[in-house]
């Protein structure tokens, strides 16, 4: 799906072809509708892979109970960013033009995953809350922002402007913290 991504993010979705996708990929369009039925459903699978890419390492977090909060809240923000920051070239702007060029059905499962993503932050921030961890702000709100911290770094990231990725991490985490903690769950 690499290539593919890549070519979306260089030409625009909507400018290319099956052909420019079977160019891409060393075949004739023929064999790429032996796998994809339409140029959409390539985009769904590329959709789609980011989307497990980035729930898969975090899902088990929604009802871990026994944890702590403030850990699993640095281990989403790492993942998510890790997955995000994998794929920063080819999918800066992809992801915020690509719903709109999917069908209903496909929409509706990439909105079910980042839903799911956004349960799993508000389970996390809750149980930090109800610790006594975290101020009781709208866990909704909170998430989303932490979310677009961390999908926005694709349009100025740059691994030769020196930052890594894990620093990043480190410091996105710590900001977000500084919003959210309170002075009983400072480190």
């Amino acid at each position: 799906m690499a290539l593919a991504r890549n070519l979306f993010w260089l030409k625009g979705y909507n400018s290319v072809s099956m052909r420019d996708l079977a160019r891409a990929y060393g075949c004739q369009p023929a064999n790429l509708y032996n796998y994809f039925k339409t140029k959409e459903s390539i985009l769904f699978e590329v959709l789609l892979e980011e989307m497990e890419q980035i729930i898969r390492p975090i899902e088990h977090l929604e009802d871990e109970e026994d944890g702590d909060p403030v850990e699993q809240m640095r281990f989403i923000i790492t993942s998510h960013l890790e997955v995000t920051l994998s794929h920063r070239r080819s999918a800066k702007t992809l992801f915020d033009v690509a719903l709109d060029s999917l069908s209903p059905a496909n929409r509706k499962v990439i909105v079910s995953m980042r839903d799911t993503y956004d349960r799993i932050i508000r389970s996390v921030l809750r149980r930090a809350q109800e610790r006594g961890l975290f101020l009781p702000h709208d866990e909704k709100l909170v998430g989303f922002m932490i979310a677009s911290m961390i999908t926005r770094t694709r349009i100025w990231f740059h691994p030769k402007k020196g930052v890594t990725i894990g620093e990043l991490a480190d410091f996105i985490f710590r900001f977000a913290l500084s919003g959210i903690q309170t002075a009983d769950g400072r480190e």
